[in-house]
């Protein structure tokens, strides 16, 4: 299990080494927890997160999603917020995932919204 978390650090370390955010285009930096999907646009010169957006804060549907579904929705909502703070471009860091799945359908969902990587 410890080579398992090794590969996964080295992985993280190797893509956020590639990308750098500033405030004209910030990082959109992605985190997955087996319950939740979190993302951030964050500014790696000052250190800030510009705007960021969860699973959390979307509002709970008569109908049931799926994982996949609240991630692309998780996605428009963090563009709607980056559109209001008048940010269009971003770099994608997925960190150590996979992009497949959940990251990709946030990634897609941001896309839809308006955002460019």
């Amino acid at each position: 299990m410890n080579i398992l978390i090794a590969q996964r650090q080295r992985r993280k370390k190797r893509v956020r080494s590639k990308a750098f955010g500033t405030r004209e285009r910030p990082r959109f930096s992605v985190f997955r927890s087996n319950r939740y999907v979190y993302a951030q646009l964050i500014d790696d010169v000052k250190g800030q997160v510009l705007v960021s957006a969860s699973e959390k804060q979307l509002e709970k549907k008569s109908s049931p999603l799926n994982k996949s579904q609240k991630a692309t929705m998780v996605g428009m909502l963090l563009s709607k917020s980056a559109k209001s703070k008048r940010i269009t471009s971003v770099v994608f860091d997925k960190g150590r995932y996979a992009f497949a799945g959940r990251i990709k359908a946030l990634a897609d969902g941001a896309k839809e919204g308006g955002l460019v990587f």
